[in-house]
Order: C-alpha cells, then sequence, then structure tokens
C-alpha cells in the first residue's frame, strides 16, 4: 500500500480550505496575498502591558519555568524585550506589536506573533513575525533601515505583509473584516492576489491560455500586454506557467498548473490557476478589492470576466484604473521654471559650493535635499529626470547659464 506523502496531504488541506471559503463566501474568486502600510499617526495604541511592561521582577521570573503556560513563556519574552527598545524606538515598536496582534486577531484561531524582534525586509529595520504552526506566514515591519528623505518618510509608517498560507489558513470571513480594520486605521493597500482556482483544470489547458494571447483576448484598451513565458512548454509538458501584464504598471496575471506545485510532477492534479496581481505601483487600490474580490477580478480585462463566466460566477466588473497622469505641457512648464529659477538666483551660490566645499559635505547636502521642490513633487521622478535634463540643457544653452555664472 502507498502511503500519501507529506506534499499531497498539504495539498489536500489547502484545497479543501480553498472550498471551504468558496461556501462560505459564496465567491470563487480567492485572497490570495496582501500587503497594505498604515501611517504612524493612525495606527492603533498599544496596550497597557506593552505601554508599561512589568518590572524585572514579575510574576512570570518569581515562577519557574516549567510552571509557566506557553502564553505566559511568550508574555515574559516579550516584556522582556519591550523594557530594553531605545525610547526613541519604543513607540513605533509597541505600535507596530499592537498592529501585528490585531491582524493575528483578525486572521483566526492558530495565528500568533512571534515574541522575538526580527531584522525587517523591505528597507524596515525590524519585523514582528507572524506565525502559523511555528512558521512564519506574515510580517509587520517597522522603522527605516537608513537616513536617506525617502526612509525617514517610510520610517513613519508600518507595513503589514501577509503571504498565500496565512490567507489560505485565515479564518473564513477574514478579508472583509481586514477591509473594515484597514479602513479604520487609514491603511493604504500596496499589493492584492486575486486567484481564480479551476480543481479539474481550464477548459483547453494551458495551451488554450497561449492561443487565447495570440488572438488578443488578453489586449485591454487596444493594447496586448507584455508576457512571459515558463516551464516545459512542449505538447504535454506539466509544470507551466504564462505571465501577462506588467509588475511595473501594477497589473499582472500568471496562470499555471497549481496542482503541479502543490503535489510535485509524481501527484499532479489537473488543478489550475488564475492568479491577478494588483501592486499600487500606478493604482490606488480600494479595500473594497477584499470585499468584493470576483468583480475586481472580472473587472481586468475582459478575458477576466470571461474566465470567471465560464467558471460559472456572475461578477459586476470593476477596473481599478491607473491613475491619470499631468499633461507633459504642466511639467515641461514647472521644468522649465525650476531650470530657470536656478540659474538666474541660485546659480552663483551653487557654483560656489561646487567649487570650494568638500565632496562628502557637498554629497550629503544633495542626499539629504533628495525630495523634490513643491512644484514638480506632484509628478513621478522618472518623468522629471527625464524632462528635466531637457530643459536644463536648453536654457543653459540660451545664456542664462552664462549669465548665472559669471564672476
Amino acid at each position: 500500500m502507498t502511503h500519501p506523502t507529506s506534499l499531497v496531504l498539504e495539498g489536500n488541506e489547502v484545497k479543501l480550505r480553498l472550498q471551504a471559503e468558496r461556501v462560505q463566501t459564496g465567491s470563487p474568486v480567492h485572497v490570495d496575498w496582501l500587503r497594505f502600510t498604515v501611517n504612524l499617526r493612525f495606527a492603533p495604541i498599544p496596550t497597557v502591558e506593552h505601554l508599561f511592561p512589568p518590572a524585572q521582577a514579575s510574576e512570570f521570573d518569581l515562577r519557574s519555568e516549567h510552571q509557566l503556560s506557553e502564553d505566559d513563556r511568550r508574555r515574559a519574552k516579550l516584556c522582556h524585550l519591550l523594557r530594553d527598545i531605545p525610547d526613541p524606538d519604543f513607540a513605533a515598536s509597541t505600535q507596530a506589536l499592537e498592529l501585528a496582534n490585531n491582524v493575528c486577531d483578525i486572521l483566526g484561531e492558530g495565528f500568533t506573533v512571534d515574541p522575538e524582534m526580527k531584522k525587517g525586509h523591505d528597507f524596515y529595520r525590524h519585523r514582528w513575525s507572524i506565525l502559523r504552526a511555528g512558521n512564519e506566514c506574515g510580517w509587520v515591519g517597522f522603522l527605516a533601515s537608513g537616513e536617506s528623505p525617502r526612509q525617514r518618510a517610510q520610517s513613519k509608517t508600518i507595513h503589514c505583509n501577509l503571504y498565500g498560507v496565512a490567507c489560505t489558513f485565515a479564518a473564513p470571513g477574514w478579508a472583509p473584516r481586514m477591509a473594515d480594520y484597514m479602513d479604520e486605521h487609514r491603511a493604504l493597500v500596496t499589493r492584492c492576489d486575486l486567484a481564480l482556482d479551476f480543481f479539474d483544470g481550464i477548459s483547453g489547458g494551458m495551451d488554450r491560455v497561449a492561443t487565447d494571447y495570440d488572438a488578443g483576448a488578453m489586449d485591454h484598451y487596444g493594447h496586448r500586454p507584455e508576457h512571459n513565458c515558463v516551464g516545459a512548454w512542449r505538447a504535454g509538458g506539466v509544470g507551466r506557467s504564462f505571465y501577462f501584464g506588467s509588475k511595473a504598471a501594477g497589473k499582472q496575471t500568471n496562470v499555471y498548473d497549481k496542482g503541479v506545485q502543490l503535489y510535485g510532477k509524481q501527484d499532479a492534479t489537473g488543478w489550475q490557476r488564475i492568479e491577478l496581481r494588483y501592486g499600487n505601483q500606478k493604482r490606488l487600490l480600494p479595500t473594497d478589492v477584499l470585499r468584493r474580490p470576483a468583480d475586481f477580478f472580472a473587472g481586468a480585462s475582459d478575458w477576466h470576466a470571461q474566465m470567471l463566466a465560464e467558471h460559472g460566477a456572475i461578477a459586476t466588473p470593476e477596473p481599478i484604473k491607473t491613475e491619470p497622469r499631468l499633461p507633459l505641457e504642466t511639467l515641461m512648464a514647472e521644468c522649465t521654471r525650476n531650470a530657470r529659477w536656478f540659474f538666474s538666483t541660485a546659480g552663483k551660490s551653487a557654483a560656489l559650493a561646487f567649487l570650494y566645499m568638500d565632496r562628502e559635505t557637498l554629497m550629503q547636502f544633495i542626499e539629504n535635499c533628495a525630495e523634490m521642490p513643491g512644484r514638480l513633487a506632484k509628478f513621478k521622478r522618472s518623468e522629471v529626470e527625464r524632462i528635466y535634463q531637457q530643459m536644463f540643457k536648453k536654457i543653459s544653452g540660451s545664456g542664462a547659464g552664462h549669465t548665472a555664472f559669471a564672476h
């Protein structure tokens, strides 16, 4: 008799969780990843226990280790850690801890916060790990790892990142509850993945997906998105992925053999998944994406809506449009205005600084002034860089530069 592998058992558990969620929510679209950011001003207020951790000779310290429950050991460890946090970092640390605990409460039973503060990710200095069955399934980052202007701004925020496993094993109904919590604290969604699972496979399989692309089915507003094929793209190949869209634009879709990923090639099923990733690079993501994931899945393109309909679901397509760009003429005017001001007003002082200030001090000054001037702050940095160089050369070549730098 062949015993099922741990991989198969885990895959079956994931499938059962997803099927139960469908019954509970009535939606076939599953939220599979979530990231959001909260400003410290709106972050949750820490508990009294965290604000005023017990003294060293606490009730926990007076008992032997074997007399403490697991929860008591975690609390004691956490209190010791909080007492050692430097004062300037204490408020952000405890607010992040409170947010992590709140997120665990929303995710449901089995989710806890690791009492050990760990090194941060994504330019955050520290993180509180969110655990399930002893494994990290998410984290809450706080305090910046550097002193650049951008990171100083980041230090005023707390960031939560929930992996797919956290979203899959969370209690039914967690997503709308999380949306309410995020609204309460004015959180900004920075990433949300929406997954549509075909447990018996997509009609036509992965070959059909590639054919749809070639036929223009994924075109959006007359534009054909970028695409990339990964895996064994040949007749009968398994473990394939078809990506289309762009992370840089904040909307990318991956269609892939989910059964192979979960069960391995030996035990692969026909399970295939369409996974839509929304990011905030060029979009403002609403928290309603957690309340009505099917509507926002269908709103990604006509092809997404068609695939959802083939699944048997009815949705009202709601697109998340890119933010409108300010007219190029306005950007050119602002860059011209700034360049003229530099030559006419600041030119002599800038020349003096370049000639006589030591390089280290000058570079430190430039880094501290890396934020955009007020009138240019509303534009994207990449656009300003491109246009400003053109305008700067144009103004300097018109004689303004000679006048400004003349001795």
